[in-house]
């Protein structure tokens, strides 16, 4: 088998398409097709069930995907690696959670790619419930999550920053007069939340829910600007990290509130697999952020 026979496994599984994974691979659809009967006559099993105009995993795809993954990983660490004498070069997998891409991230991307010209980064959007599983199968090489503290005894934490979240509303909101405001004061407010599989929510939803308080949810989503463009035309209250508010903030069209009630820890930390080699590529990014954290 070869490296590009189980990309191309890879993107089949992921597409459920061979015509989509010709298209974004570049190849002809026959090619396509010809690798995957390669790949299933030296494997002697069936990897893919062809179900009209749909495909499916067979349960030996199902556990191939797994060793693909970490075969393609080990192939990024090979050419960041082994030619890597004066600058890393190749792929560098990294997930992120949203909130950090909208300030931080940026500045210190672009920095690294000044002093690594030959890395090329590779960004997707991670969720705190399923990014140990994507590093665990090495789909990614590490991640930088934005979450309350937890422990993920699989996982090796390379940095670590206290965060903090906040209740923003616009100046003109009743609420925006008091001096202080506790979770009674929410009781009825339109509340602006993100995504049912956000850890901030489900912070305040149980915070909440300990106090008999109902919340009246107006708006949920996994968009941070639409959040505070709803906040700023008056249509609730937005929950959400402070570092995704500054620009609001400075410009005068959201205030934060003063709150009193529980404190919601949260962290930015980065992480990567117990097994994963560290190479030069990620410890250098990982450095970075934090000096630009500090």
């Amino acid at each position: 088998m070869t490296i590009t026979q189980l990309e191309t496994f890879l993107k089949i599984a992921e597409t459920r398409s061979f015509t989509a994974t010709a298209g974004l691979l570049g190849y002809a659809q026959s090619t396509v097709t010809m690798q995957v009967k390669q790949l299933e006559e030296e494997l002697g099993c069936l990897l893919f069930e062809r179900l009209g105009k749909t495909v499916a995993l067979t349960q030996e795809g199902e556990r191939l995907c797994g060793y693909a993954a970490r075969m393609m990983q080990l192939e990024r660490e090979i050419k960041l690696e082994v030619p890597a004498v004066q600058e890393p070069a190749g792929v560098l997998r990294l997930g992120v959670s949203e909130s950090l891409c909208y300030h931080r991230l940026p500045e210190v991307l672009l920095k690294y790619k000044q002093k690594y010209p030959k890395v090329e980064i590779q960004l997707s959007f991670i969720m705190h419930d399923t990014f140990p599983a994507l590093l665990k199968k090495g789909t990614l090489d590490l991640a930088c999550s934005l979450n309350p503290p937890m422990e993920y005894p699989d996982l090796t934490m390379l940095y670590d920053r206290p965060e903090t979240l906040g209740f923003y509303a616009s100046p003109e909101h009743p609420l925006a007069k008091k001096q202080r405001i506790t979770e009674k004061d929410l009781e009825q407010v339109p509340l602006l939340l993100t995504s049912h599989t956000c850890s901030f929510r489900h912070m305040l939803l149980e915070d909440l829910a300990g106090l008999s308080i109902v919340p009246h949810i107006a708006l949920e989503t996994s968009s941070k600007e639409i959040l505070k463009q709803f906040a700023v035309n008056r249509l609730g209250v937005a929950f959400m990290p402070d570092m995704t508010a500054e620009d609001e903030v400075r410009k005068g069209l959201l205030k934060r509130l003063d709150w009193a009630g529980k404190d919601f820890p949260v962290r930015t930390r980065i992480y990567v697999h117990k097994d994963k080699h560290v190479s030069r590529a990620i410890r250098e990014l990982a450095d970075l952020i934090a000096e630009n954290e500090a």
